[in-house]
């Protein structure tokens, strides 16, 4: 089984079995090296080469690449500096009223559905959990929640305790047919689960980049359908927000007419830089291949756990199954047990009462079995 990397790209990989792209993900040493570049430029040059027309077109290569990644336009993509930021900016700028719902889960990560929760402390909204078990919630719990007054349904593509993945197509009919939105974190699929947007029928899709991405903290990217670039308008703004940013008279506002106008002001650029590089890599490699490699791995795993008699909780159908492979080690303290891998170099995350393993494409076959072997030893 070839490695999909190169572990020059991930020195970590050469000695240590790093498990842990749903908590934080490697990155590959160019798209760091982007960004360290980029901030030694503007700390030794100032403005000489960040100059207005670089920093009026710094989200452009991103956006080339964000439409790699989700098949959509050049038009559809915006970037922002984290996930929720960008969310709560849509959550503002739907702002389901009184009579209105808010459809989630019990399960989701807050995040996800906080900005709205925000929301309807000023309007009144409702907000509606659809209920979850050891991480899944049922796919019709959720459809049970939907009804003519539902405004969004804003959940997890996969879910980040377990990895339960959800049909979008599907979940889009659904709210749709009741007239409602589809709002999408998919901070725990993009970049090792193919996504196409359009295909999707989903009005937003956002994703934080420090996971799957394997890009840095500090940025985000966004889909936003084309039927829903003029309609909005961003709960943040920016002199970025507007159609002409360096048009700096303050006294009128005209966004542009494409995602972007969810770009409010500046950031960290470099940030986005790196993020830009990151999904260029992936994209390089090909987010379908990637899955497939993802998977193959996961399924060793979950062989490797049934071996040892642990209980999987993840999700075994596969249509929802993602490389995220959560356990319950009954009788064991989960705290420990990842303590005592990270001490071996194996690096895997606690989530609730499970463990949660999730590699990604810089892993290979014998990372599995380390830690598999390291596992057992403990569990003995």
């Amino acid at each position: 089984m070839k490695n999909l990397s190169n572990s020059e790209d991930f020195p970590l990989t050469k000695t240590w079995s790093y498990l842990n792209a749903a908590n934080v993900a490697l990155m590959p040493m160019g798209a760091a090296k982007v960004m360290t570049d980029w901030q030694t430029d503007v700390a030794l040059n100032g403005s000489n080469n960040f100059n207005d027309h670089a920093e009026a077109t710094a989200f452009d290569g991103l956006r080339i690449q964000g439409a790699n990644l989700f098949n959509c336009s050049i038009a559809d993509i915006a970037g922002g500096s984290s996930c929720t930021e960008l969310l709560s900016s849509v959550a503002w700028a739907v702002m389901p009223k009184r009579h209105q719902n808010v459809v989630s889960t019990e399960i989701v990560f807050p995040s996800t559905v906080y900005p709205f929760t925000r929301v309807s402390h000023h309007t009144g909204c409702e907000i509606r959990l659809a209920k979850g078990q050891n991480g899944y919630t049922n796919f019709d719990e959720i459809v049970k929640k939907i009804d003519h007054n539902t405004a969004v349904v804003s959940i997890s593509h996969a879910e980040y305790t377990g990895g339960q993945l959800y049909d979008m197509e599907a979940l889009a009919d659904v709210a749709h047919t009741h007239g409602a939105l589809l709002v999408v974190d998919a901070t725990q699929s993009a970049g090792a689960i193919p996504i196409d947007a359009p295909a999707s029928g989903a009005d937003v899709i956002i994703a934080g980049s420090y996971k799957w991405l394997c890009g840095p903290f500090g940025a985000a990217i966004m889909y936003l359908a084309p039927g829903l670039q003029e309609k909005l308008e961003p709960g943040f703004v920016g002199f970025r927000s507007k159609k002409d940013m360096w048009d700096l008279s303050p006294d009128r506002l005209e966004y542009p007419d494409t995602a972007k106008r969810f770009e409010a002001s500046t950031m960290a650029f470099g940030c986005i830089k790196g993020l830009e590089k990151s999904i260029e890599y992936l994209n390089g490699i090909g987010i379908e291949r990637i899955h497939e490699y993802n998977l193959t791995l996961a399924d060793h795993l979950i062989e490797g756990l049934n071996s040892l008699g642990v209980e999987i909780v993840s999700p075994m159908e596969p249509a929802e199954r993602t490389s995220i492979v959560s356990c319950r080690v009954k009788g064991f303290d989960p705290v420990e047990i990842v303590n005592n891998l990270k001490e071996r170099e194996i690096v895997v995350h606690k989530r609730q009462e499970f463990i949660r393993f999730s590699p990604h494409l810089y892993n290979c076959k014998n990372d599995i079995e380390r830690v598999i072997n390291e596992l057992g030893k403990l569990l003995k």
